[in-house]
């Protein structure tokens, strides 16, 4: 009984992972496509790629799982330029791509 209630739990914890994970992942896509629109550049692969994930502290103090996800666009459609973005539980913490839409998202981190 006790392995049972133990591989309950795992399985909990494994879905609850999973699905932060691919919210995460959504949100990513949300935020880089709406980038290279506001900033006038092509959206390169329509996707975003996972490249990181870390235990950072929030403002409060607690533990949260930090993001990291990178794109591709490109300004005149024959070049690739690689942007990134950090999501500390789902909040937008760190951009860096588009320069034209690296300036309105860092007005928005900052209000």
């Amino acid at each position: 009984m006790p392995t049972l209630l133990v591989l309950m739990i795992v399985g909990a914890a494994a879905f609850f992972f999973f699905t932060a994970a691919r919210a995460a992942a959504e949100r990513a896509t949300e935020i880089g496509r709406d980038a290279c629109a506001a900033a006038g550049v092509q959206w390169l692969d329509q996707s975003v790629h996972a490249s990181g994930l870390r235990l950072r502290r929030k403002p409060g103090g607690w533990l949260g799982l930090e993001r990291r996800f990178r794109f591709e666009y490109s300004e005149d459609g024959h070049d690739r330029h690689v942007g990134q973005l950090v999501l500390l539980d789902g909040r937008l913490v760190g951009f860096s791509g588009p320069s034209r839409a690296a300036q309105t998202v860092v007005q928005a981190l900052t209000n």
